[in-house]
């Protein structure tokens, strides 16, 4: 069936006809194709208001996922939601097989030129690829040269970069092998559009993804020399890594664990994670790590991103990295120029799917027709590094041109040139309408027991504007869903059990890295002295603008309690709204509640993979309160500020209650709550200290209780229990002593206790405490053999007791926290080349 492109479908949502032959919606009279036709009904019947409540339910779901792309160039606000398009490039399934096939050869061929080019280097020897088109190119690792992976393929991973020609063919115009980014973002992409458009999704017949990323764990299990434990990680740059959604996602996904450079170390020519319970072998990693960074030691010196030593045991054989170390060589566009020659001599035929002309300036007879063609060739540089990008010559002035020349001949064998290529369009929804936007796919292969198995679909970007030259996620282009419509039915793959038994399984479920576990607890901790500092700030500003005006004595005490809390000087004899807005929101000051609730974002993100959806969602309303807050809350603004905090305390509760009532009981939950209750713990007992240690006169005294128990959260208890008058005595029971309620002292050192006795301790202690585990004992001790009357006597205006016990506490506390970094978290020393190998400039 064919929609005549004159109608004007229903609800005025309809998709214009492209001049030229770039549409890839309507064939060369201008007739939609068939595959097309259900979708574009389907919207247009939707129109656009009800598309547009589609779209901003598919933000929210990328926002609730935590689904992030870092802008680089973007120093305000470099994480940004995914861009998802909810229209989906659709390609036929009779299209989609020549694809296919084409993908599986161009995987084999570039397994084999890996093989080469680290091996007999065949090609070399017959002339077939020159030796500078090789040795120039800074993605060939000498180091690892002789280096291979068990079975028939060395390329793990392969993608592909394609557009469509004048002839509507597919057409290859780069390939990604060190670290193919984009396969995770089609799956979360998938997810999505499976969720927004469930009928429209399933009555399309789609081939699913699964079955690609089944075949991938399996492959890469398959690389364990341990058939009932493997060890897989997923090496990752860290949080301010553009892909770092990506990797996490993928290591969830897969089941295997994410980790950096300080959770591993070499010894002994193995590489090893370390874990709570010490050093643990890593059989296999999936590196999202770039070549040079990998080994400090052999490779380039200044990279904190890599484990020295890991080459070596990659060479001793002891380790299998995905893709391999070396492989971002086969990005070198060079290769283009050659890959006939190199196809003919590898595999004895040219490959199915052609690749965009190119020319090397190293030849000398490229060079001279670059040089002529400049204004028509797209220059780029061979090596791709950042602040170095592609140059269409017909968009340069006479004077860059002249520049772009000289920088050329200074280093020609640095340059390919190719044709400028004209991407095919895509509808895409922009301004409640469909308008065609320029696309490019990217595809994913992997290796499988005899071939490549192929994604079905992939990731398309498509450029913001009708004219875009360059798209990419990096300049902003947004992405779409690919959906392979299926006339036949799909393959199933069947599962591979090997290294799943349950019980090795289940053991590897606590064992986590010591950097995941250290962000835990430093989340939990960040958490509550955020918390801490709201609540004394909340109570602060209903005190200041109440009914009834604080003595100078209590605006003091209240500024020294606000000062103690979030150890803090503020400036002048009296608290003043400006300390307050200045302790609320600036970032720069270390002990502010912006910096705490940005470092507890960042051990969030740093601990992705082990949070749920529902708790990201309230991580990400954190992030968008603080981002408010700090946009609005000025001195100017300050009626009734204190509900402008509400949001944020309920939030941090709300992220507290989640994590108790998610999160397994493992080490993980157990380090968070570690750090929550201690960093309560301290809080409540330097709030104590303030603003109890101090003999006031009535009616003085019992509002300062009174305002002790708001910020602790037991005021209302109190009145139920006690009646509504405040007395010293009382108060201190109800948050020092009584052991039901969850905001008392006793109650958190008896949490802390019973988690300490839970982690795994060093052995030789024979019957002896532990040290943490003393420490608690004896902070239970001090705070439980406390008498109340003698804490609350008044020894010249002060009460003595109170303010040594709760002294004697901190410094306990203090302790407690020392024991549990030196215990169990990892200290980093940073290796060092003695002589330095790397290119210059990279």
């Amino acid at each position: 069936m064919s929609i005549d492109p004159a109608v004007i479908l229903p609800a005025g949502l309809s998709y214009p006809p492209v001049a030229g032959n770039g549409d890839e919606v309507r064939d060369n009279e201008g007739n939609i194709l068939p595959h097309w036709s259900y979708l574009l009904e389907s919207i247009a019947e939707l129109g656009p208001e009800a598309f547009s409540e589609r779209q901003a339910k598919a933000l929210r779901i990328l926002r609730d996922d935590g689904a992030t792309y870092n802008i680089y160039s973007d120093a305000k606000s470099p994480s940004r939601i995914w861009n998802l398009d909810l229209v989906p490039n659709i390609i036929s399934s009779d299209e989609w097989g020549t694809i296919e096939a084409g993908l599986q050869e161009r995987g084999e061929l570039f397994n084999l030129l890996l093989r080469d080019i680290y091996g007999p280097g065949k090609l070399l020897r017959q002339g077939i690829i020159p030796a500078e088109a090789l040795f120039s190119h800074r993605g060939f690792l000498r180091a690892c040269h002789g280096i291979t992976v068990p079975g028939e393929h060395e390329l793990i991973l392969h993608g592909v970069d394609l557009i469509r020609d004048d002839d509507g063919k597919m057409l290859v115009i780069g390939d990604r092998t060190q670290s193919p980014s984009g396969a995770g973002y089609a799956l979360e992409n998938r997810t999505v559009m499976s969720r927004v458009f469930p009928s429209l999704f399933r009555d399309s017949h789609v081939h699913r993804l699964a079955a690609f990323f089944q075949q991938l764990r399996n492959k890469l299990i398959s690389l364990s020399p341990h058939s009932s434990r493997s060890r897989i990680a997923v090496l990752t740059p860290g949080p301010r890594n553009e892909t770092y959604f990506e990797h996490a996602y993928l290591a969830n996904y897969l089941g295997f664990y994410l980790v950096q450079s300080d959770d591993l170390v070499v010894r002994n020519g193995f590489l090893w994670m370390k874990s709570l319970d010490g050093l643990n072998r890593v059989d296999v990693l999936l590196r999202r790590v770039d070549d040079w960074y990998c080994d400090p030691v052999e490779l380039r010196s200044d990279s904190r991103l890599g484990v020295a030593g890991l080459l070596e045991a990659v060479r001793a054989g002891n380790l299998i990295v995905a893709n391999p170390l070396g492989s971002g060589v086969l990005e070198n566009p060079v290769f283009l120029r050659y890959l006939p020659d190199i196809s003919k001599a590898l595999l004895g035929r040219e490959l199915r799917l052609p690749s965009v002309q190119t020319h090397w300036c190293g030849e000398p007879d490229d060079l001279a027709y670059v040089l002529e063609h400049l204004p028509e060739l797209v220059i780029k540089p061979i090596y791709r590094t950042s602040g170095i990008s592609s140059s269409a010559g017909a968009l340069l002035t006479q004077a860059e041109l002249v520049e772009l020349r000289l920088r050329i001949l200074a280093n020609p064998a640095q340059y390919v040139a190719q044709p400028v290529m004209a991407a095919s369009y895509l509808p895409s929804f922009q301004d409640s309408q469909l308008l065609p936007r320029p696309a490019i796919l990217r595809s994913f292969a992997v290796a499988s027991n005899n071939s490549y198995s192929i994604m079905p679909g992939g990731l398309t970007r498509v450029g913001g504007t009708e004219s875009e030259f360059i798209i990419s996620s990096q300049s902003g282009a947004n992405s779409k869903d690919t959906w392979v419509v299926a006339s036949e039915p799909e393959r199933l793959l069947e599962s591979n059990s090997r290294g799943d038994d349950l019980q090795v399984r289940e053991a590897e479920n606590i064992n986590l890295p010591s950097r995941v576990l250290e962000n835990l607890y430093w989340m939990g901790r960040y958490a509550e002295r955020a918390e801490a500092s709201l609540r004394i700030l909340r109570t602060t500003f209903m005190l200041l603008n109440g009914e009834e005006p604080l003595t100078p004595r209590l605006r003091q005490k209240f500024r020294a309690a606000v000062a103690k809390v979030t150890t803090t000087v503020l400036v002048g004899d009296l608290i003043s709204d400006q300390d307050l807005v200045r302790q609320l929101q600036d970032g720069a000051v270390l002990s502010s509640i912006a910096n705490n609730l940005n470092s507890m974002l960042f051990c969030a993100d740093e601990t992705k993979e082990l949070l749920s959806s529902d708790t990201y969602r309230v991580i990400n309303d954190i992030r968008d309160a603080l981002a408010d807050l700090n946009s609005t809350f000025t001195v100017a603004r300050l009626s009734a500020p204190e509900e402008a905090l509400d949001p944020l305390v309920t939030a941090l509760m709300a992220l507290s209650g989640l994590n108790h009532e998610s999160m397994i009981r493992g080490f993980g939950w157990r380090f968070m709550e570690l750090g929550r209750r201690l960093e309560r713990a301290t809080q409540s007992s330097a709030l104590m200290n303030c603003l109890l240690s101090t003999v006031l006169p009535e009616p003085e005294q019992s509002r300062v209780n009174e305002a002790l128990l708001l910020t602790l959260e037991g005021l209302i208890s109190y009145r139920r229990r006690y009646g509504a008058r405040t007395a010293i005595q009382t108060s201190l029971d109800l948050v020092l002593l009584d052991g039901d309620n969850p905001r008392s002292i006793i109650y958190q050192l008896t949490q802390m206790l019973a988690h300490v006795r839970k982690l795994p301790n060093s052995k030789g202690y024979l019957h002896e405490l532990p040290p943490a585990e003393r420490i608690m004992v004896e902070g239970s001790a001090l705070v439980r053999l406390s008498s109340l009357n003698d804490m609350c006597a008044d020894v010249d205006g002060t009460r003595l007791q109170l303010k040594n016990v709760l002294t004697e506490l901190e410094a306990l506390l203090l302790r407690a926290s020392d024991m549990i970094t030196d215990r169990y978290f990892d200290h980093r020393e940073q290796s060092q080349q003695l002589v330095s190998s790397q290119w210059e400039g990279v």
